[in-house]
């Protein structure tokens, strides 16, 4: 294969703050590329770095070829402009049904396909794509994998999508501790051999560990009788001679093991592993409130002849944990924002008076970009500063952030400060709009078990399933100019049901066994309930 370029000895720093340091990876014409790593671990710092749009603060990037052209599809963007597109373009466009018109109506998967269209229209000899499954609904991620599989470029992508990285990528960056590991293979290929390293790291310390205890005992009951024998030397009764030269000979021995330690742990010290990275944070409501949270009677809502939804009526009460889903573009945001006042529509919506509402927006330029968590969170005691602190640690952040401008911050921190307002304030609502976009992994997984356990009111966008079935219990489906509701079941309600129909299945089986107990091969019954039996041994296995 062709190299592209290589990253040599690369650091990069902001604020005195180093972000990745010496990190050496090389780039082959064809390959696609994933990085990964926890949120402000540098994945678009890199990205930047290689797209030329800033410069390494040590090191350097050595491209092969000087005429190699680069694309930056970046994850978020203020503005764009449709200008004049290219026959690729119109036909990525058309397929990933994504209507050109004002850009800032559009919803975040339009946003995010119409400028991946402008991206892959390009054959660039590198493509790079920043989080490029944010927003996308299922059919639209599909398209994605096939586009890129089928690019005769090299992709290099960000991303915390297991599943996409492991139906794309040939190779795997990952960013930890400052440093860059490169590994052949997919995500899970990668994790299978990060686990597996660490836990023969893990053995070798503790190994090494008890040896120095070992010898640490021996040097300790050394010097126990050291001392006793400089004890013996100093009494009369005792010849002197012999215990002083005994008690230097037991000094010696002690330096001696000590010397033959310090070179074995110089050659082949083998460092404490560092624990996984974790993100720990709860939600609460503040207060009980009424039965009904939201009511809304015969809404209609169009953009010009596009009718997104008609005569929909739905009832929400306290409490419930509620999925909108649907395509992308047919009104879930607009939906969000039509009940809480901010988009007029034809219909009735009744909202509580009482309720407390925290709106997690998808948008990560909504902040005051120039402030720092310092000025966002202000409080007036060192008890409150102190309990912000704390918060930021357990989210990821580190100590000198506390007065770092938020525009410094990754996208993924943007979200993490957004978050930090509902937890603070315990809202009794929470309206969560793509609320997984930009997490990495571990957030993503706190988050999962934090909203199962909220106590308020839950509305929740989003396009991962497996999320939304962790979260939520009922589900609003936008889709051909309809808004449906669907229940579904709680994960405490499917285990309930399956230990239900396993006892069930268990009892019917045991009568079966007992029916067999009491015949022989030859009678007639025999078969049929050896059959019976088997296949309910058989359902028991599957649940």
């Amino acid at each position: 294969m062709i190299e592209l370029l290589k990253l040599v000895n690369v650091g990069y720093e902001v604020l005195d703050t180093t972000i990745f340091e010496k990190i050496n990876a090389s780039v082959q014409q064809g390959e696609v590329i994933g990085i990964i790593g926890k949120n402000g671990a540098g994945k678009s710092t890199l990205l930047q770095l290689i797209n030329k749009d800033m410069v390494p603060t040590e090191g350097h990037i050595k491209w092969v070829k000087d005429d190699t052209v680069a694309k930056m599809v970046e994850q978020e963007t203020e503005n764009y402009a449709f200008k004049e597109e290219n026959p690729v373009e119109k036909k990525l466009l058309e397929k990933w049904q994504v209507p050109i018109n004002d850009f800032q109506k559009m919803s975040g998967g339009e946003k995010l396909k119409a400028r991946l269209a402008k991206g892959f229209a390009f054959e660039t000899d590198l493509l790079l794509l920043d989080e490029p499954t944010n927003h996308l609904d299922e059919q639209s991620m599909k398209l994605l994998q096939e586009q890129i599989k089928t690019y005769k470029g090299t992709v290099i992508l960000v991303s915390h999508d297991r599943y996409f990285l492991d139906e794309v990528t040939s190779k795997i960056w990952s960013i930890e501790n400052k440093k860059l590991i490169e590994h052949k293979g997919n995500y899970t290929s990668y994790m299978e051999v990060r686990e597996q390293k660490r836990l023969t790291m893990q053995r070798e310390y503790d190994k090494q560990q008890k040896k120095i205890k070992q010898v640490e005992g021996q040097m300790k009951e050394l010097t126990s009788w050291s001392h006793k024998a400089h004890a013996q030397s100093t009494k009369q009764e005792f010849p002197k001679e012999y215990y002083r030269s005994k008690a230097k000979r037991m000094d010696a021995q002690v330096k001696s093991k000590q010397k033959r330690l310090e070179k074995e742990l110089e050659k082949n010290k083998v460092e404490r592993i560092e624990e996984d990275y974790k993100v720990i944070f709860s939600i609460e409501a503040n207060k009980k409130v009424g039965k009904r949270f939201l009511e809304i009677k015969d809404l209609s809502k169009t953009f010009g002849s596009r009718v997104l939804f008609e005569k929909g009526n739905v009832m929400i009460k306290h409490g419930e944990k509620v999925a909108i889903i649907g395509p992308n573009g047919s009104g879930k945001t607009t939906l969000l924002n039509i009940i809480l006042g901010k988009e007029k529509a034809e219909g009735e919506v009744w909202i509580s008076p009482t309720a407390n509402i925290g709106y997690l927006t998808q948008e990560v330029f909504d902040l005051p970009l120039e402030q720092t968590p310092e000025q966002l969170f202000f409080k007036e005691t060192f008890a409150e500063r102190g309990k912000i602190q704390t918060l930021m640690k357990h989210l990821g952040f580190m100590a000198s952030q506390w007065k770092e401008p938020i525009k410094n911050m990754s996208m993924g921190e943007r979200v993490k400060c957004k978050l930090m307002a509902y937890i603070l304030e315990e809202k009794d609502v929470l309206i969560l709009d793509e609320p997984t976009n930009h997490l990495d992994l571990p957030s993503r997984e706190q988050l999962e078990e934090t909203l199962s356990q909220y106590n308020g009111t839950l509305i929740i966008v989003s396009h991962d399933r497996y999320f939304l079935e962790k979260t939520t219990t009922t589900k609003l489906v936008i889709a051909e100019g309809t808004i449906q509701r669907q229940w579904t079941e709680s994960p405490k309600q499917e285990r309930d049901n399956k230990e239900e129909l396993r006892l069930k299945l268990e009892t019917e089986r045991q009568e079966v066994l007992g029916k067999l107990s009491f015949m022989t091969l030859k009678d007639k019954d025999y078969a049929e309930l050896d059959r019976k039996f088997l296949e309910l041994t058989r359902q028991l296995k599957e649940l």
